[in-house]
């Protein structure tokens, strides 16, 4: 049964994460900021709420799978990693530095503890994510996999080639997350390709899919926690509907934080928008 949440602590979590991941872009001259602020509450869902892990064993068989396929967020991950315990947060501060493995997209696994596959080219994390799931059934483990997709990304063949091998294969013990905050890098995502009605389309590729407020971590930690259980027989998407730079005014659903960076003085006004002391 999984624990009842605390609402007011993930929220204050979120929140500060937030703070960091901005000064991080700012500290480090990187972008994708953005789009890092609009996965926050499903990535603090997911580690303080869902994920069955064990930072002392990152590495251990029976740990649930997590794979961030929209690699350019990865400073929100890198973040939720050291609050999580899986490294010490001082170490990133060589983020972006030459000789640093925290880069701009997630390392091969063995270089930072906690990261599960190496992304950033968009489309690749849920098919790794079907592999995953298939290895766990066969060695008979009861492992979930987890893969957070872009919307944008939604627009690589080979996302779909991959959720129709898990709905033939009936991978229950699978979920796509869609972090569907309706921008991609050149313009809005249902512009570009017909995404919309994004759920029916996973429907009709035989997944369960539902429609949550991405920024809802009630809603989120409940949609996460009805999540693969050990009788399902098809693999679930939960399109959570999410706003770009989500937590600072100047930021939310503004394209051009896709790769802005910000100054010293705009991270001093993001932290106070966020109740955070600068």
């Amino acid at each position: 049964m999984t624990p009842s949440f605390d609402l007011a602590a993930l929220d204050r979590r979120a929140r500060e994460l937030r703070a960091r991941i901005i000064e991080n872009s700012w500290r480090s001259g990187t972008p994708h900021l953005g789009s890092c602020l609009s996965c926050v509450d499903i990535l603090v869902a997911l580690y303080f709420h869902i994920l069955r892990h064990d930072p002392a064993a990152p590495t251990a068989p029976g740990r649930d799978r997590f794979i961030l396929s929209k690699g350019h967020a990865v400073p929100a991950l890198f973040q939720v990693l050291a609050e999580a315990g899986f490294f010490p947060p001082a170490l990133l501060a060589d983020y972006g530095r030459i000789g640093s493995p925290f880069g701009e997209h997630p390392p091969a696994p063995g270089k930072i503890p906690g990261i599960e596959a190496a992304t950033g080219s968009l489309g690749h994390g849920l098919p790794m994510g079907v592999g995953m799931a298939l290895a766990a059934r066969l060695s008979g483990q009861d492992s979930r996999v987890f893969v957070l997709l872009g919307d944008g990304e939604c627009n690589e063949g080979s996302v779909w080639e991959a959720a129709l091998l898990a709905a033939g294969q009936g991978l229950g013990r699978l979920t796509v997350v869609v972090d569907y905050n309706k921008w991609q890098g050149t313009g809005r995502s249902n512009e570009i390709l017909a995404l919309a009605p994004l759920a029916e389309k996973w429907r009709a590729f035989g997944w369960d899919a539902e429609e949550i407020d991405g920024h809802d971590l009630g809603a989120v930690c409940t949609a996460l926690a009805g999540s693969a259980p050990a009788d399902a027989a098809r693999p679930r998407a939960i399109i959570a509907h999410t706003v770009k730079g989500k937590g600072v005014s100047f930021m939310e659903d503004d394209n051009n934080w896709h790769y802005r960076i910000p100054t010293e003085a705009e991270v001093a006004t993001a932290k106070r928008e966020l109740g955070v002391a600068a």
